[in-house]
């Protein structure tokens, strides 16, 4: 089934980009090679549901900013960037030293990676959680103890605190959790950084926060030195193409991993600062690609259910089901119907993830599988 899935993603060309963007051969330069240009066509028979992005895009007025100041791209950002660090940090009831941009959250996870590494021991992370990133650990001989979910598939917090030895560098905490989309409590993850000793970084990553009413934990990072939020604009901002992130930490934290950043803040493009500053404005925005979710992952998980697939609740923009009543080859059918989906996380119980689009791509969807 999964080789089946990896042909059909190599025939169409896993690097289509395309959405939002249908009027790039328009402006393109004649020197852009047309298959590079083909690939950022919008092709509407190809339903995108694999990488949680937002299917809205990215907020009229980011998109405005794109446009407006296109013209300053040849200059370097650090007063855009300084602008930005306090706007976050206003945001996020933070001092300007608290905040650290990255190119996307990957940067930042790269750079808590490479900083907890300068030691050697070990680090605790959720299975399944989102791991692409630890393959930085993993190459910097951090030794890793995945902590199985609990029946139903919440990150099981207490097992995780007590595989926490004193070589234990880092514990990765994603919530809400990639690729569940179960959430852990606010008051459980504030009694669980209480109990972890404070030379072990504990890591939170808000990316899927945002469609939730919990609070980020960003005001804790002052009390407790070790703890380190990652935030994202690629998920209900829309801007994953982009590539904007932040971390939020203790000053001594941010320092030591800007040293590591060998251009601090100002790995983001000038346009993408422009438009995640522009995003921050941009309330209604958020707000009802909020509301549009929440109405299609409904829809979306009622379909699922009566094709006999368990599904997990959501907190996130994407669902976790499984495929062990499931009577057909459900990769097949999203092949066969231009749809591309997750792959298998768990052999066990067949869970799959589906990012939830729109109303109309998820209706397509749930008609492709039955």
């Amino acid at each position: 089934m999964e080789t089946n899935r990896r042909l059909w993603l190599k025939k169409i060309g896993i690097g289509v980009a395309g959405i939002g963007l249908t009027n790039f051969s328009s402006f393109a330069s004649p020197f852009v090679s047309e298959n590079l240009n083909n690939s950022f066509e919008n092709d509407t028979n190809l339903i995108f549901l694999r990488s949680n992005e937002n299917p809205y895009g990215p907020s009229p007025l980011a998109r405005k900013a794109f446009v407006d100041n296109a013209n300053i791209s040849n200059r370097y950002n650090w007063d855009v960037a300084t602008q930005l660090i306090s706007d976050l940090a206003k945001r996020n009831s933070v001092k300007d030293e608290n905040i650290l941009l990255g190119a996307g959250s990957t940067e930042i996870l790269d750079l808590v990676a490479k900083f907890v590494s300068l030691d050697k021991g070990n680090y605790v992370i959720a299975d399944p959680s989102y791991d692409y990133w630890t393959v930085t650990l993993d190459n910097l001989s951090l030794t890793k103890n995945k902590v199985p979910l609990t029946s139903d598939k919440k990150i099981n917090l207490q097992a995780m605190l007590e595989v926490v030895n004193q070589d234990t560098k880092l514990v990765y905490i994603c919530n809400p959790n990639n690729p569940t989309g179960t959430i852990s409590e606010r008051e459980a993850l504030v009694e669980f950084v209480t109990k972890i000793s404070p030379n072990t970084i504990v890591l939170i990553d808000e990316a899927y926060l945002e469609f939730t009413k919990q609070q980020s934990l960003s005001n804790l990072v002052n009390d407790h030195k070790n703890i380190i939020i990652v935030k994202t604009f690629s998920k209900i901002y829309g801007l994953a193409g982009a590539r904007i992130g932040y971390a939020i930490a203790n000053k001594t934290i941010i320092d030591n991993l800007a040293n590591l950043q060998s251009n601090t803040n100002n790995s983001v493009s000038v346009l993408s600062k422009l438009a995640a500053i522009a995003s921050l404005k941009d309330d209604k925005f958020v707000s009802n690609c909020y509301l549009l979710n929440e109405n299609v992952r409904q829809y979306t998980i009622s379909e699922l259910k009566k094709l006999n697939c368990e599904c997990i609740s959501s907190n996130t923009n994407f669902i976790y089901f499984s495929l062990a009543k499931y009577n057909k080859d459900y990769f097949k059918q999203l092949e066969n119907n231009n749809i591309q989906g997750g792959r298998i996380y768990e052999e066990q119980g067949k869970w799959t993830r589906i990012t939830v689009g729109k109303m109309g791509e998820m209706i397509k969807f749930i008609k492709a599988i039955q």
